[in-house]
């Protein structure tokens, strides 16, 4: 047998798998997510984790950036969407 088909077979071999069950309701979902048709549960899973988890952490800057926010907040020192909008003549 040849090296690649060697190592092709087994690269399957060792591949696992897990199965999971699903409700009706969260199997219409995650195929209501699929990017086309084709695309594989794993596929589809792995797309929606890579959007949700951002494996760079926030610099020192963002998280004191967002301190200030909240601390803003709690202050009162914030205006609301309606507000901004009468502000710019948008409503």
């Amino acid at each position: 047998m040849r090296p690649k088909i060697l190592i092709l077979l087994m690269n399957l071999w060792f591949t696992m798998s897990t199965t999971i069950q699903l409700q009706p309701e969260t199997r219409s979902r995650l195929d209501a997510l699929k990017a086309h048709p084709q695309e594989s549960d794993d596929e589809t899973l792995n797309r929606i984790m890579d959007i949700l988890f951002d494996p760079e952490p926030l610099s020192e800057e963002t998280l004191q950036r967002i301190e200030e926010g909240l601390a803003d907040m709690r202050a009162g020192r914030c205006r609301s969407l309606e507000e901004i909008a009468q502000e710019l003549g948008l409503e």
